[in-house]
């Protein structure tokens, strides 16, 4: 009898939903381009993201890697950063901590095209 109760209660008690923190979206997009100057960089993800454990490194025409201050404004599924971009192939490699603890980390490569 005690063990129907555990599995019924397991089966309808509802658990909290944790996720790896997947790139949904990106501007600029993965392989797309941007116009060179100031631009804002934003990268949704499909969970909540810790951002103070999170990281945005931009690496340039120049080939040396910036890591990025991600702004306080970025909404709680995404990591959002300023950059003054010239012409050129850049890469942006991502690190997300989502609330499960695990981190996730990708690439996004773009151009930055001439205004």
């Amino acid at each position: 009898m005690m063990r129907r109760l555990l599995v019924v209660a397991c089966v309808l008690l509802p658990l909290p939903a944790f996720a790896h923190a997947i790139l949904t979206s990106s501007k600029p997009a993965a392989g797309g381009s941007i116009a060179a100057g100031h631009q804002t960089l934003d990268f949704q993800y499909n969970s909540k993201i810790d951002h103070r454990r999170s990281r945005l490194t931009l690496t340039g025409p120049e080939g040396a890697p910036v890591v990025l201050t991600i702004l306080p404004s970025s909404a709680t599924n995404a990591l959002d950063a300023e950059a003054d971009l010239k012409p050129g192939a850049y890469t942006l490699r991502w690190q997300a901590l989502a609330l499960d603890g695990h981190i996730t980390r990708g690439d996004v490569p773009f151009t930055v095209t001439a205004p």
